[in-house]
């Protein structure tokens, strides 16, 4: 039995002996305007009665299968959220009831105020295409009066728009959620008048429920498609954060983008302070590279306005919009986007189709997202490129400043009757602090000086030069160790630099009398190494005294030293004794000697290379933190 309690209806069914069921329905109108969900005018004269006669209605007529559409409708409805399922699940069923040639929903898109065929079945693909505006034709007329219209001959009226010639009849129902229209369901036919009034009213209680439905899937396919726009846009931020080039940076972002947007047409354009305009830096063409020369100016044309407005500018159709500058002509819509960073528009981010009204608020939305993650990864891009383009000059003066620290270094002195000199310098960095010079000093009189500025590189390479200058012009007078080291002392106090000293061995080799005279600024201790007897001996000379540039007041003692043939004194800075293996153990003084010992070289030169040689062996390969520089001199 089927009883209307107020908006209910209750159906019942009892066997009997004829196996045949009654359906009782409260009304003899069973899709009356009563019906849950109807948006008809109710009938007055309808809702007057207050005890609706009882019909009984034999099973096998069309009621049951009506009521049997209903629940398959509802499980329809209830069992999917995919638009498409929900589409193709629906124009199914619709067919179960109403006999068609054409099914076909059109949603109705808020901005253009245009119907769009979402789903079809039975027309040309051509058809897919059509927009049909609000009020034209059955369709539009049907969504602008929000009420069904049944054409039973499409020939005899006016507004019907001719999509297929063997159309004759049609139905159209609008789809209202919320008391907005969203849409409309229509059919077709291609016999006179193929559709009932029944059937009207059977789309409309289905196109009620059908457009909730509607509603409820499309906002599940936008969260899902947010949800993933989402995902997307964090693996593209991440992603192009960790890319430097810019090129390459401005590459990526182009392959990135067009998982979240489509495009034909995609440029890049960054501020020029040299041209003081924006300039195209990549651009591509239907997937292909190109080369726009072609630059954009400040509040001029689309991409201009974006920045001056310094927001989205977007244009659905290009033609009507009086800013565009026509570059493409077959380009339809446009949206350009400012790349701001710390305030200031860097660039603009510009994306073309050809297609009409194809970018909407949801695609500005996204790129405006992206957009400030984009402008962060190009000015770090432009930071490194400007870093390394300052690191390769830096380092091309720096090879300059080797180049010319290691001419200033003079070459040992030719080998004198009693006496062979050998050297050898090596920086940690292109530039080092230390250094060492031969001066000649008078008839068989050579000067010896090795000194090793504070700190590193190029201040203290300068700084070096400074103090061999200076050392230079007061050579000219001869002076003792001693009294050199104080005289330079003082000219460096003159100059003096904050936290700038110098440590400096200087002596004085006389070889007619084979003696050496040696004053000490603070410098490791030389090594003499003797041969008593054919054994070898390392003694540390003693001489000592503060560093130069320190102290206004300085005084320095000499050491005079008698060599005799086969003696070797070993003048070396702090970088070789002080120099570390993996395990951070210093070479010290003790290695020096047992090289020197060890080698028992015939010449300065290979006491040298034995000394680097075993320094090189116990760093394994380490780092070096500091210069390092050996002066050997050998008696014979």
């Amino acid at each position: 039995m089927a009883k209307r309690t107020n908006d209910r209806v209750e159906i019942s069914t009892a066997a009997q002996p004829s196996a045949a069921s009654e359906v009782h329905v409260s009304r003899p109108d069973f899709f009356g305007p009563e019906m849950e969900g109807d948006y008809r005018p109710t009938d007055p004269q309808v809702t007057a009665k207050t005890e609706p006669p009882r019909v009984s209605i034999p099973q096998d007529t069309a009621a049951l299968p009506h009521v049997d559409f209903l629940l398959r409708l509802a499980d329809a409805l209830n069992s999917t959220l995919d638009l498409q399922t929900l589409m193709t699940r629906l124009s199914d069923l619709v067919r179960a009831v109403v006999q068609y040639r054409i099914f076909a929903i059109l949603l109705l898109n808020e901005r253009s105020q245009e119907l769009w065929m979402r789903f079809q079945i039975g027309h040309a693909p051509e058809v897919e295409r059509t927009r049909v505006k609000l009020g034209a034709g059955i369709v539009g007329r049907a969504a602008q009066t929000r009420r069904a219209v049944l054409v039973n001959d499409v020939r005899e009226d006016p507004s019907y728009i001719n999509a297929n010639n063997d159309v004759r009849s049609e139905l159209a129902v609008p789809l209202i959620s919320k008391n907005r229209v969203i849409g409309v369901i229509d059919v077709e036919s291609e016999e006179v008048g193929a559709f009932t009034t029944d059937q009207q009213r059977l789309l409309e209680l289905v196109a009620s429920r059908v457009a909730v439905s509607i509603e409820n899937a499309r906002l599940y396919t936008r969260v899902s498609r947010q949800a993933q726009t989402l995902a997307v846009l964090n693996d593209i931020s991440r992603e192009i954060t960790s890319i430097l080039d810019l090129d390459d940076l401005l590459e990526r972002i182009g392959s990135l983008l067009k998982r979240v947007v489509d495009f034909q047409m995609f440029t890049i354009l960054l501020w020029s302070d040299r041209t003081q305009q924006f300039e195209h830096r990549f651009s591509t063409r239907y997937g292909e590279r190109v080369r726009r020369e072609r630059g954009a100016v400040y509040g001029v044309g689309l991409i201009g306005s974006a920045a001056q407005l310094r927001e989205p500018v977007l244009a659905p159709d290009v033609r009507k919009d009086p800013r565009y500058i026509a570059v493409n002509a077959e380009v339809r819509s446009e949206l350009a986007v400012p790349l701001l960073y710390k305030g200031r528009v860097i660039g603009v981010l510009d994306v073309e189709h050809t297609r009409l009204n194809y970018y909407n608020e949801e695609h500005q939305r996204t790129l405006t997202t992206l957009a400030g993650q984009i402008a962060i990864a190009i000015s770090n891009a432009r930071l490194y490129e400007r870093i390394f383009e300052e690191e390769q000059r830096m380092e091309r003066d720096l090879q300059m400043a080797r180049e010319v620290q290691l001419r200033l270094l003079p070459p040992p002195p030719s080998s004198m009757p009693h006496a062979e000199f050998a050297a050898q310098f090596l920086p940690a960095r292109s530039i080092g602090g230390d250094v060492y010079d031969f001066i000649p000093y008078g008839p068989g009189r050579v000067a010896i000086a090795i000194g090793d500025v504070s700190g590193k590189a190029a201040p203290a390479a300068l700084y070096a030069a400074l103090v061999m200058g200076i050392l230079r012009l007061l050579a000219a007078q001869h002076l003792s160790p001693a009294a050199m080291l104080k005289a330079l002392n003082d000219q460096l106090q003159e100059r003096r630099l904050s936290s700038q000293y110098v440590t400096m061995l200087f002596a004085v080799w006389d070889d007619n009398a084979r003696t050496l005279r040696v004053a000490n600024a603070g410098s490791v201790q030389p090594l003499l190494l003797t041969r008593v007897n054919g054994e070898a001996k390392v003694q540390t000379l003693k001489a000592e005294g503060f560093p130069l540039g320190l102290f206004p007041v300085a005084d320095y003692d000499e050491v005079v030293v008698t060599a005799d043939p086969g003696d070797m004194v070993t003048f070396f800075s702090d970088g070789i004794s002080d120099a570390e293996d993996r395990h951070g153990e210093m070479f010290g003084s003790d290695r020096i000697c047992e090289s020197l010992q060890r080698a028992a070289p015939e010449s300065a030169e290979a006491a040298v290379a034995a000394v680097f040689q075993a320094v090189d062996d116990f760093q394994g390969g380490a780092e070096r933190f500091d210069d390092e520089t050996l002066v050997i001199l050998r008696v014979r």
